[in-house]
């Protein structure tokens, strides 16, 4: 059964992040909000985190799963990020953005796209997954609350815990984040690519 957090929007209780960051750590599967949908998430290294994810959300190997970073500097240690690119991804973020670049080494290689070895990465602007990225001190392992058949991500919180209840460990409620997914850029070929077009302005990378 999972744990039920409701959590301050904007000063979300101390404690509770850090209880939750402990459980991430022992091996949880989380659902938190972001600035753009709740996601599921878990350790970086979590094969078993990795497993229950796909099986949430039925998801082939050819899923981008996404690194969810509290700042830059944190990201630059997952990917290989040129100048030029820097400079696009550094004036996007944070946001609500994922970005598909190459991985370094010190990402898991079940995490990356089998024939490009390429991963996600974003930095969201919501206040409880700042907080949660700052306790955990790493990225979080990440993807959007979509369930299979459905066309939107789900919104409310005790919703969520009713429904996964039995598939994820605890749900970090903040209220409503909307049902909008990230805008995908691929920047793996050194040029932005708009994959998908969500809830960051494209206009930049068009």
């Amino acid at each position: 059964m999972a744990k039920y957090f409701d959590v301050h929007p904007e000063n979300p209780q101390q404690r509770t992040i850090s209880q939750v960051a402990g459980s991430i750590r022992a091996g949880a599967l989380v659902v938190y909000p972001t600035d753009s949908c709740f996601a599921l998430g878990c350790q970086l290294g979590s094969r078993d985190g990795i497993d229950r994810i796909r099986s949430i959300r039925r998801l082939d190997d050819r899923h981008h799963f996404t690194l969810v970073c509290q700042n830059f500097a944190q990201l630059g240690q997952f990917v290989q990020v040129d100048n030029d690119v820097f400079r696009a991804i550094k004036a996007s973020t944070p946001g609500s953005y994922t970005f598909i670049l190459p991985a370094t080494r010190e990402v898991p290689r079940k995490l990356l796209h089998p024939k490009k070895k390429t991963v996600g990465v974003r930095i969201p602007d919501h206040v409880v997954a700042q907080a949660l990225l700052a306790e955990l001190g790493e990225p979080l392992l990440s993807s959007t609350l979509l369930l299979p058949d459905e066309e939107e991500p789900m919104t409310q919180g005790w919703e969520i815990k009713e429904q996964l209840d039995h598939v994820v460990d605890a749900v970090i409620d903040s209220g409503d984040c909307g049902t909008e997914p990230t805008t995908v850029i691929d920047f793996s070929s050194g040029e932005a690519e708009i994959v998908r077009k969500g809830a960051g302005d494209t206009a930049r990378f068009e």
